[in-house]
């Protein structure tokens, strides 16, 4: 077991054909296509996303990759890289809830190939209305601009 960030991250032992190798769950999980985005949305958990998602395209951009959400949302302009990502590679990205993709969460969740968007039983999405922090002012074409923006 490796200590990251005080959690345990199990190790996977693989036999090769030079002996054993050992992996790190989410790096063995890579390996068959399968990224997680756990926690918040922020800047370096959507970085480390996209570039597995790039990664992935370059190894295989004609196979599916798996993008596993629980997550309780966050950034809006580090969720939209991710977004942005999914539908630019090539590869079409299934997306599966298990816990809770909420907010930031929920809309990639959704952002997931047509037919390939999946929750588990138990989970829970949750889909809000935009939210503006700190209220709003400014001229009327200000406002009117944001409006439209929602």
């Amino acid at each position: 077991m490796e200590i990251h960030n005080n959690l345990l991250i199990p190790m996977v032992v693989e036999q090769t054909g030079r002996g054993e190798r050992s992996y790190d769950i989410y790096s063995r999980l890579l390996k068959e296509r399968v990224i997680f985005l756990v926690g918040p949305v922020n800047d370096a958990s959507a970085n480390l996303v996209v570039a597995q998602m790039l990664f992935l395209e370059a190894e295989n951009p004609d196979q599916d990759i798996h993008l596993y959400i629980n997550s309780p949302g966050g950034s809006v302009t580090a969720g939209m890289s991710v977004y942005d990502t999914m539908n630019f590679i090539k590869p079409d990205v299934s997306t599966l809830c298990l816990g809770q993709a909420a907010s930031m969460g929920a809309m990639l969740l959704t952002a997931g190939a047509k037919g390939k968007r999946f929750a588990l039983p138990h989970s829970r999405v949750m889909i809000h209305q935009p939210l503006i922090s700190g209220g709003l002012g400014g001229q009327a074409s200000d406002i009117e601009i944001h409006a439209r923006e929602l």
